[in-house]
């Protein structure tokens, strides 16, 4: 009995003795603790002195963790503040890699722009220079070279007629190709039409038949000429507020072409027109949305063509 109440004194004197070391321990480490907490919240007085009389003109009381707590508020102010500038204004355009994704569309159309108005201040310059030479006598009425189409037209046919060598040729492989039915094909294809680009410009999107775009878009330059892609009749004009002026042409071998976007229209329902002439005019100096770029379609049999296969733009 006497050996397990010694047993038990002895534990429980193990149990205290530890118990003060952790104590002891916790109280070293708060000592060490106070001193620096002490160390941030002393404060220091810092003044401005006038540097004839050194008086005081202006002092203020700051410590170690106000000065933390006044940078660290001067620094996410200053984040903040960056931040909104950079996403709503136009700041965002000289920083590297913050640049809008549709400025490739609108780059392209400025640069058309300024194309064109390059090529108007060369012919206006021309023109000026030629009237400048008629007034001041260097250049006569008469030596200006007039547009005449007759003669154009006359000289066309000249050039257009066969030599007899050509004659000749044709004549002798008529004959020879003449019962050779394995050079007859009656089956058309799209490689024995000829067909215009419907007008000028840089295509910015592309047909896709997955994301069910049946056409192209083209950035063009302001008031550009829209002709028929093939010969043919127009069967439909109208004015819509989705796509502007739409114009659409019958052509043989049942293709249909559709031109959307337009400013306005030179042809009416019914009108026959060849290829390559003028139906419509499109391009608005004003636009600034991809929706209003000018827009094609070719369809066959009720089924959209790729207009890139078949034409050179």
């Amino acid at each position: 009995m006497g050996n397990s109440i010694l047993f038990m004194y002895r534990i429980s004197l193990l149990l205290y003795t530890f118990g003060m070391k952790d104590k002891i321990a916790m109280k070293k480490k708060t000592n060490k603790l106070k001193p620096f907490i002490a160390k941030l919240r002393f404060k220091y007085r810092v003044s401005i002195l006038n540097e004839n009389t050194l008086e005081e003109s202006w002092h203020v009381r700051l410590s170690r963790f106000s000065v933390f707590m006044f940078v660290s508020s001067f620094i996410a102010l200053t984040f903040i503040v960056l931040t909104i500038l950079i996403f709503t204004t136009p700041i965002s355009r000289y920083l590297p890699g913050y640049g809008e994704t549709g400025n490739r569309s609108s780059i392209i159309n400025e640069s058309m722009r300024a194309d064109s108005l390059v090529q108007q201040v060369d012919l206006q310059e021309g023109y000026v220079d030629i009237i400048k030479g008629i007034i001041t006598g260097k250049m006569s009425p008469d030596s200006i070279a007039s547009l005449d189409s007759i003669a154009l037209k006359q000289r066309a046919k000249i050039l257009m007629e066969k030599s007899k060598k050509e004659k000749t040729f044709v004549d002798n492989f008529e004959k020879e190709e003449k019962y050779n039915l394995a050079s007859i094909d009656t089956k058309p294809t799209e490689n024995s039409y000829v067909f215009f680009r419907p007008t000028r410009g840089v295509i910015s999107s592309s047909f896709n038949l997955g994301e069910e775009k049946y056409g192209i878009y083209l950035i063009t330059s302001p008031n550009e000429s829209v002709v028929s892609v093939l010969e043919g009749t127009v069967v439909y004009e109208a004015f819509t507020f989705d796509y502007g002026w739409v114009v659409q042409v019958q052509h043989q071998n049942n293709y249909l072409s559709i031109y959307k976007n337009n400013t306005r229209v030179l042809k009416k329902v019914g009108d026959e027109v060849k290829a390559g002439e003028s139906i419509a005019i499109t391009g608005d100096a004003t636009a600034k949305k991809s929706g209003n770029q000018f827009y094609f379609e070719l369809w066959k049999q009720g089924k959209p063509v790729d207009p890139e296969e078949v034409i050179i733009f």
